[in-house]
């Protein structure tokens, strides 16, 4: 299993991160099309998904260039 990063956490690298559930526990309601993979900078701070309100977690998908 993929190390899992979740709201709050700081990014260790300039990818992008599919969203892997919500930290409560659930996975509804889904985020949007565009909420379940984000662009992030070394440093930047994993988001919430913001449709709903709730923290997320997130796992890492691929390097941006």
């Amino acid at each position: 299993m993929s190390k899992r990063y979740k709201t709050g956490d700081i990014a260790p690298a300039k990818a992008w991160y599919n969203w892997d559930g919500y930290t409560d526990g659930t996975r509804r309601p889904s985020p949007t099309a565009e909420e379940r993979r984000i662009p992030l900078e070394t440093g930047e701070t994993f988001p919430p998904i913001r449709s709903c309100n709730k923290g997320a977690y997130w796992v890492f998908s691929s390097y941006r260039h």
